[in-house]
């Protein structure tokens, strides 16, 4: 296991684990935890053993948001020095965010408890999120005067639509499980005593499956947006025939056929 400051780094059998580890600040981000969660994030992308990523907070809480005391402490600033100090810090930060879009690897978000601000945007960069029935959600930036940093305002419209990113981030309301999960921010609701229970089913389900299929999948969800219906129909063309010629689209039918379950892991055992 690998701790770094206020994030642990832990993995087994091509799971890897991502905690937010400040439980008693909610998991509120500081500057330690921004430059362990670029570092942790980064180390995750350029690791080609890692089938899947869970991205959860220890303790009760996902992620409050920033740290607010962090925030204070700067206000003796005058407010250019201020403005650029701010400026460079959301930057530093926001290179974990692009460490998740660009890592090959599915990343599944574990959320409890409060889920705010920076938090809000981290699951957003989320490809699948899993609450437990006590969490609750709010984008809290205008609440201090601010925008929204972490890629919210490019994800949230992606994953909710432009409406209703612009109904959390505009009006800050705070809002509940059953609300994220009506609305697409979440996938799926459970009771907080079978929270663990669902994502590990989640993460069993990605990790048994065809390795390079999953990537692929993945990038051509994330690129899509971006592209043309031409361009992405060539993409999916190029991808589809790219996949078929690996041992696993081999195994994959050779199963079907057969009425038997796929064994994605027989040649990388």
């Amino acid at each position: 296991m690998r701790e770094a400051s206020a994030v642990t780094l832990s993995r087994a059998d091509g799971v890897a684990t991502l905690s937010l580890s400040r439980p008693d600040a909610l998991n509120a981000l500081d500057y330690a935890m921004m430059d362990a969660l670029v570092d942790a994030t980064a180390t995750l992308a350029g690791d080609d053993t890692i089938r899947v990523v869970v991205l959860r907070g220890e303790g009760r809480h996902f992620m409050a948001g920033g740290d607010i005391r962090t925030f204070a402490a700067e206000l003796a600033r005058p407010p250019d020095e201020r403005a650029a100090v701010f400026t460079r810090i959301v930057g530093r930060v926001h290179a974990a965010i692009e460490s998740l879009a660009r890592m090959p690897h599915p990343v599944v978000a574990r959320v409890q408890g409060a889920c705010a601000g920076f938090g809000l945007s981290l699951l957003a960069a989320c490809d699948l999120a899993i609450a437990a029935e006590d969490a609750y959600f709010a984008a809290g930036y205008r609440n201090i005067g601010l925008s929204p940093d972490g890629g919210g305002t490019w994800s949230l419209p992606r994953v909710v639509g432009p409406r209703r990113a612009a109904e959390i981030l505009l009006l800050g309301e705070r809002f509940d499980a059953a609300r994220a999960l009506d609305i697409g921010l979440v996938n799926r609701v459970v009771p907080a005593a079978r929270l663990d229970a669902e994502v590990a089913s989640v993460v069993g389900t990605l990790r048994a499956g065809p390795r390079d299929a999953i990537r692929a999948t993945r990038r051509l969800l994330r690129e899509s947006p971006g592209n043309s219906l031409a361009t992405q129909l060539d993409a999916e063309a190029r991808s589809f025939g790219r996949l078929s010629a690996l041992d696993d689209f081999a195994e994959g039918v050779d199963a079907f056929v057969n009425k038997r379950a796929p064994d994605f892991d027989r040649g990388r055992r």
